[in-house]
């Protein structure tokens, strides 16, 4: 398996478009996530303790793991799914793997 990096647009489309209901529950998390590094700055602002920001840095990164790892079993049960059935399976495995390599570091 290659080590390179994957792209930042692939170019590609989902397999099966996500439902109204997929992007609204994303959305919010991210929304959520967005508000929890803005609390993030007024507390360095206020020069508030280390580790009290370094705890709320890490129920981010927990936050956006979280959003990551639904995407990509979202994207294992469909666009993987697919490509195998489709017989491009090879590649959409590899891409899977270069994904996780990529988000698991």
């Amino acid at each position: 398996m290659s080590e390179s990096i994957l792209p930042e647009d692939s170019g590609k489309q989902p397999a099966k478009p996500r439902t109204e209901d997929e992007k609204v529950a994303v959305l919010n998390r991210l929304k959520r996530i967005e508000g929890q590094v803005r609390g993030i700055q007024k507390m360095v602002e206020g020069d508030r303790y280390c580790v009290d920001i370094l705890v709320q840095i890490t129920a981010i990164n927990n936050a956006l793991n979280k959003v990551g790892y639904n995407l990509l079993e979202r994207h294992t049960h469909h666009c993987v799914k697919d490509a195998i059935q489709k017989g491009n399976g090879d590649e959409a495995i590899d891409e899977l793997m270069k994904v996780v390599q990529q988000f698991s570091k």
